[in-house]
């Protein structure tokens, strides 16, 4: 999948700033590649979660990096 897919679905999601950041990557389908990515390509993970707005903080602390 290309970024701009990632983004394509991330964006398609309304209300994202509400929701817990599982439900981010449940409700824009993108729960499946993050989980197969956070280990083994972290920059696509992280690319996962800055396309579902999930904070650097947070981000880093998901990813361990």
């Amino acid at each position: 999948m290309t970024k701009e897919e990632i983004y394509d679905k991330a964006n398609s999601v309304v209300g994202l700033g509400g929701m817990t950041v599982n439900e981010r990557l449940y409700e824009s389908g993108l729960i499946d590649l993050f989980d197969k990515t956070k280990k083994k390509d972290k920059d696509l993970a992280k690319t996962i979660l800055e396309a579902v707005r999930v904070d650097q903080a947070s981000i880093k602390k998901i990813l361990k990096i």
